[in-house]
C-alpha cells in the first residue's frame, strides 16, 4: 500500500473524480478527509470507504471561504494528527457573464 498511514484531504470528494480519488487513496491505505459542500455525497463517500475497511471522515467545507478551510485543517489535524496530501479537486465558479462573448477584438492571424 503506497499511502499507508498517510492522511489525505480531498476536496470535492462527494462525487465524480474526487470520490474516485478518495476511494483509490483509501484502497492504498490513506486515511481520507472527504471534503465537499454536498453533505449527502460526502457522507456516501465516507460510508463506502468505511465499508471497504478504510478510514475516513467528512468535513463540510466551502473552499471559497477562508474560515471553512481553516476549520477543515483544524478538524483534520485534530482527527488524524497530520496532513500529508492535499488533492484540490473542488472548483470555485466565477461569474463571467459580463465578459464580451464576441471574438471580433482578437484580430486576424498574419498571412504567410
Amino acid at each position: 500500500m503506497r499511502l499507508a498511514n498517510k492522511v489525505a484531504i480531498i476536496t470535492g470528494s462527494g462525487a465524480g473524480l474526487g470520490r474516485a480519488t478518495a476511494y483509490l487513496f483509501a484502497k492504498e491505505g490513506a486515511k481520507v478527509v472527504v471534503v465537499d459542500i454536498n453533505d449527502a455525497g460526502g457522507e456516501e463517500t465516507v460510508a463506502a470507504i468505511k465499508a471497504g475497511g478504510g478510514e475516513a471522515i467528512y468535513v463540510h467545507t466551502d473552499v471559497s471561504r477562508a474560515a471553512d478551510v481553516q476549520h477543515l485543517v483544524e478538524v483534520a489535524l485534530r482527527s488524524f494528527g497530520r496532513i500529508d496530501v492535499l488533492f484540490n479537486n473542488a472548483a470555485i465558479a466565477i461569474d463571467r457573464s459580463g465578459l464580451k462573448k464576441s471574438t471580433s477584438h482578437f484580430g486576424t492571424a498574419p498571412s504567410r
